[in-house]
């Protein structure tokens, strides 16, 4: 049964939490982070990606760049921008996009329950990805951004989070650049809290849905402190880490878009004729093609959009990862006929989160001779079904929008 605990949480004071609050490090290049940080001081993006703070020839990795993270975390505390609550509390956390909501709640998650897969993954995780947050937090002394959980939220749950949205105001309320709206309300009284902790305590499984190098880092760092303090006893804030959980019926999953650089040495006819032995092609002339349903994908290249419709079968002997579009699609096309043996590494194929229109797709593939994939997107009950069976997803398999903004709490491991 799953830990969830209250915390102090260093935050922005109300008046700068729209400034302070920034995209997670992962989805903002480097050249991004510098722009905005020129333009905006208070972003967080000053501790998350705070290379952008030194000389530009200063590498990603190096030991400045998490000292200057540290740095900037306490002058953001010491200048008044971020303050921590005095009292352990849980943190509503709404964001609205295109009109639809989604609300969680903020609090900490035990590391014990991540090593012991009460916690669910579904996704391998990258050592150097990793060692870059474990460096990070270590440095910082912080979890510094949320683990994006779900789980199957009792209606008891949702009921308390209903009540205490009705009864009480929001400590943020704004609207970012993306026109994704943000707010929160932060839950101390001490008998809701004690609610929240003891209804967690009957959920049996919470699934990563977005941050599995963030949940892994944090974790390690638990560890490493553990091993550096023989004599803990399990209630120090090192054994947890910060998460947001969400229902999981609220979540939105986007399509996860591929575009492979080159078309292997083949001829444009003969890529289109090695397709035909897996999908049924339809030229879709005179318009992008999204897939509106599964087994279904968009392909461009050459010029032109087709449609591919999966024959019954490829798939229908498979298990759910099998089935899964982004499996058929690596098992089918992107290995046997485009030479992508493993996605991770290969620099010819480039993911593109389904934020990003279709004519984004038709640009790249255009820009070098090569073809874009159109995906449908993986529901968020294929990806709970995966992480029960304790399986894993090929990489770059979900999208979810809108994203969790860090800044607006931060958990001090000390």
């Amino acid at each position: 049964m799953a830990v969830f605990h209250g915390f102090r949480a260093l935050r922005p004071v109300p008046e700068k939490a729209e400034k302070v609050a920034a995209l997670p490090y992962d989805v903002v290049s480097r050249e991004e982070a510098r722009l905005i940080g020129e333009k905006n001081r208070d972003s967080f993006l000053h501790v998350d990606r705070a290379e952008m703070d030194l000389p530009e020839e200063t590498g990603l990795y190096d030991s400045c760049v998490y000292e200057k993270a540290a740095e900037n975390l306490k002058e953001m505390e010491k200048n008044g921008i971020l303050i921590q609550d005095q009292t352990p509390c849980f943190y509503i956390y709404e964001l609205t996009r295109k009109g639809k909501s989604q609300t969680g709640i903020a609090g900490c998650c035990s590391i014990d329950d991540y090593l012991n897969n009460t916690i669910k993954k579904h996704e391998l995780t990258r050592e150097d990805k990793e060692l870059d947050r474990i460096c990070h937090v270590d440095a910082c002394d912080a979890n510094t951004g949320p683990i994006f959980l779900a789980c199957r939220y009792p209606k008891s749950l949702l009921d308390l989070i209903a009540s205490w949205k009705e009864n009480h105001d929001p400590v943020y309320d704004f609207v970012t650049e993306d026109q994704i709206g943000h707010r929160v309300w932060v839950i101390d009284k001490e008998a809701e809290c004690l609610k929240i902790q003891e209804e967690f305590q009957e959920i049996p499984s919470l699934y990563i849905a977005d941050g599995h190098h963030r949940a892994a880092s944090a974790v390690k760092v638990g560890l490493k402190r553990r091993k550096e303090n023989p004599g803990y006893t399990g209630e120090e804030e090192f054994n947890y880490f910060l998460s947001v959980v969400f229902p999981a019926e609220e979540l939105t999953i986007l399509a996860y878009n591929r575009v492979i650089k080159d078309l292997n040495g083949l001829t444009e006819k003969a890529f289109l004729g090695a397709l035909k032995y897996n999908y049924e092609l339809m030229l879709m002339p005179g318009f992008p093609c999204k897939p509106v349903e599964k087994h279904c994908m968009g392909m461009y290249v050459g010029g032109e959009w087709y449609h591919l419709k999966a024959w019954e079968d490829i798939y229908k002997e498979k298990d759910v990862v099998g089935q899964l579009d982004v499996s058929l699609l690596q098992d089918r096309v992107l290995d046997p006929v485009l030479g992508i043996k493993d996605p991770r590494t290969d620099d010819r194929i480039r993911f593109v989160g389904g934020i990003h229109k279709l004519k984004e797709l038709k640009t790249m593939a255009d820009e070098t001779g090569g073809v874009a994939f159109a995906m449908y997107p993986t529901s968020m009950e294929e990806l709970m079904e995966i992480a029960d069976a304790g399986q894993l997803m090929p990489p770059k398999s979900t999208w979810f929008e809108p994203k969790l903004r860090s800044g607006l709490f931060i958990h001090k491991l000390s």
